[in-house]
């Protein structure tokens, strides 16, 4: 089940809420008691190796050299 992190706009708390993704939009109370909470929006951390260098799209297209026109 994912976490969710919220803040009290009340007493300013930030903490975390473990819950299913369809209840991550239903108001959270803040620990102290407080109803007036916001679901902050977290960022992802990926993690792992890489196997080499990324390869992207290499000539062709148009202004690729391929038409003529660069």
């Amino acid at each position: 089940m994912p976490r969710y992190e919220y803040r009290c706009r009340s007493c300013g708390a930030t903490f975390e809420q473990t819950r299913p993704m369809s209840e991550a939009g239903s108001p959270a109370p803040c620990p102290q008691g407080h109803d007036d909470t916001v679901k902050l929006l977290s960022t992802v951390a990926l993690g792992g190796r890489s196997t080499g260098a990324a390869v992207g799209p290499a000539g062709g297209g148009c202004c690729g050299g391929a038409c003529g026109c660069g």
